[in-house]
């Protein structure tokens, strides 16, 4: 009876655990697809891969609010995959803030409008018209005329609010945009009134 009994000899243990070990060190180092979601993290870690700069400026701009750093972070994360990280974006989950030792190269931000030229204002470059002020833009010179002694509306005005007609909405709004250009205007006269009397 004792030799129909089927034993198990040192070359087969060896055998078993070689192959053990071969297919565990196979499945621990295996190259994750970019689209993976699981095991991307570590696997774009370790190869330093690096991203896209139009991708991260992609994303950016479809979400200004968002730290560019932290945008790169899961675009290297995710493995450049803009649409995942709009998504993550959107649907609230917000994106984790990269590790202090995540340094990606950034690409610079867009320029200000006051730093390229100190002395013209990014309300006249948009207009395209060099010296025009708002008082020409909207033609309101008619009613400057008269050193600061422009027409208030009444307290029943003020209070008339919000219409249901579209044209009263537009004629108030517009409105009060003119009073808030003669206002100003007012305060920088009363402005330099004072420090011309100085």
């Amino acid at each position: 009876m004792a030799k129909d009994q089927a034993s198990i000899n040192i070359p087969q243990l060896l055998a078993v655990a070689l192959v053990g070990f071969l297919a565990l060190r196979w499945y621990l180092n295996k190259p994750t697809s970019p689209s993976g979601p699981t095991g991307a993290t570590s696997s774009s870690s370790r190869n330093g891969r690096a991203v896209d700069p139009a991708k991260i400026e992609q994303v950016s701009a479809m979400f200004p609010q968002m730290d560019r750093r932290t945008i790169a972070w899961d675009l290297h994360r995710n493995g450049g995959s803009v649409a995942a990280t709009s998504e993550r974006i959107l649907t609230g989950r917000g994106l984790d803030n990269p590790p202090p030792s995540y340094q990606p190269p950034l690409p610079s931000p867009p320029p200000i409008a006051g730093a390229v030229s100190g002395s013209t204002s990014a309300a006249t470059k948009s207009s395209g018209k060099v010296g025009e002020d708002l008082i020409t833009r909207y033609g309101l010179q008619g009613r400057v005329g008269g050193k600061g002694k422009e027409t208030v509306r009444s307290d029943a005005q003020v209070r008339e609010g919000w219409t249901g007609d579209k044209a009263a909405r537009a004629e108030g709004l517009r409105r009060r945009r003119e009073e808030m250009i003669l206002a100003a205007r007012r305060k920088m006269e009363e402005r330099d009134a004072l420090s011309g009397g100085m």
